[in-house]
């Protein structure tokens, strides 16, 4: 008796412990707030102590695995906080669903969730077959200890004659495809590159992706601007190439033309750059956000930079001083200077302003304002950071073609 009961209790046990509970699993769901609407993801899974285990994800804002707590009030019942973010929800089970509320500060949003995995279009990712050939290279910053690792990609009737460009992303740490969002702009560039014979060098920054080594705590854009330097010398060592320019977007933008000042390139691209001086151009990001997020409050620039240097961030402490005028002034070679009149991050009435007030003349250069562009160069409705997700478009066909007849006019 005594065995058959012990049998019993090992089968009991483990089936309650390791039944399917109904909530386990990635639930997502569309939150409506005003004008916009943000996805929402709640991870929960069974914990070892048989307690469900969650996390929530705002692909929208780029955050995920954000600490939640979560607990099933009755069969049906699920309820889930999130501590740092004063977020509750509430829902109940229904029909494969969960119908519920999510609240945060006071107010309350109604949220459904499902299982049904969100999928994303990126019809502009490259699909082959591909009439060039990609090779991981590695290139060195021996000054920093930094060693870059990137893909170079050599179209097929390549020549020594052939054009190569530099792509360098944007500030913080990102990969050799500038990915955000599931969007690969630097791939889709580096393919259309390409398939119209200009080969390309993207890289992934210091001690991010397969690139080490590289001090990044105390780095500011000049130790980027060495690690680019370090690029081009590979690209003209190599004498695989003919001219070899550099194409950089945002914080790469103005990488590119420092490049361009100190005569390393032979052409300079820049997408987004900054076209004045460091804490003007953070103080118009700042006050258009807020314009667009129904925010009465505006910074000057005197506030603005009080708020960023109590931080103490070297990158932005540097950055916020940064007049980019007097290495447009020496960038002699033929520039293209690009932006979206819908650019929060980089305004481009400002910038490009900056740029082409203080640009040598050259009957090579091109400053273009692409209407309904974002930062990241895809149409768009109002050029907010969420809406780059949900864009199915990378990056502008016009402004690939535009970067293209622009290298070959050039005469390369």
């Amino acid at each position: 008796m005594r065995k058959r009961t012990a049998m019993l209790l090992m089968i009991f046990i483990p089936a309650f412990m390791a039944a399917q509970n109904p909530f386990t699993g990635s639930w997502n769901g569309k939150l409506n707030v005003g004008q916009a609407s943000l996805t929402v993801v709640f991870n929960i899974s069974s914990g070892n102590d048989g307690n469900l285990e969650c996390t929530m994800d705002s692909p929208d804002q780029g955050a995920a695995g954000i600490k939640a707590d979560a607990s099933v009030k009755n069969a049906a019942a699920l309820e889930i906080t999130v501590p740092n973010l004063g977020v509750t929800y509430k829902g109940m089970l229904i029909n494969g669903s969960i119908i519920g509320t999510f609240s945060q500060m006071g107010k309350n949003f109604p949220l459904t969730l499902s299982k049904r995995k969100e999928v994303l279009k990126r019809h502009q990712n490259p699909e082959g077959p591909f009439p060039y050939s990609e090779e991981e290279v590695t290139f060195t910053n021996i000054a920093a200890g930094a060693v870059l690792a990137g893909t170079l990609v050599i179209p097929d009737n390549a020549t020594p004659a052939t054009p190569v460009v530099l792509m360098v992303t944007g500030s913080g740490l990102e990969d050799r495809n500038e990915e955000i969002f599931d969007h690969k702009p630097f791939m889709v560039i580096a393919d259309y590159l390409a398939r119209n014979g200009i080969a390309s060098l993207r890289y992934d920054d210091r001690t991010f992706g397969k690139s080490t080594g590289g001090n990044v705590k105390e780095a500011t854009t000049l130790d980027f601007l060495d690690d680019a330097a370090a690029g081009i010398e590979y690209l003209r060592a190599s004498g695989r190439f003919g001219k070899t320019g550099v194409l950089g977007h945002s914080e790469g933008g103005n990488i590119a033309i420092m490049l361009g000042a100190r005569k390393k390139v032979d052409f300079v691209i820049s997408l987004a750059g900054v076209g004045v001086r460091g804490d003007e151009a953070f103080t118009a990001q700042a006050n258009r956000i807020m314009e667009l997020q129904g925010i009465d409050q505006r910074y000057t620039v005197q506030s603005y930079r009080s708020t960023v240097l109590a931080q103490g961030n070297p990158w932005m402490g540097w950055f916020i001083n940064y007049d980019p005028s007097e290495d447009v002034k020496a960038c002699a070679c033929p520039v293209f200077a690009a932006n979206g009149d819908k650019d929060i991050q980089v305004i481009s009435s400002i910038n490009l302003a900056g740029i082409r007030e203080n640009l040598p003349d050259n009957p090579a250069n091109l400053i273009r304002e692409y209407p309904s562009l974002n930062h990241l160069f895809q149409h768009c409705e109002t050029g907010d950071v969420l809406e780059y997700r949900k864009i199915e478009e990378t990056f502008s066909p016009g402004a690939l073609n535009d970067l293209v007849i622009w290298i070959k006019g050039l005469g390369l």
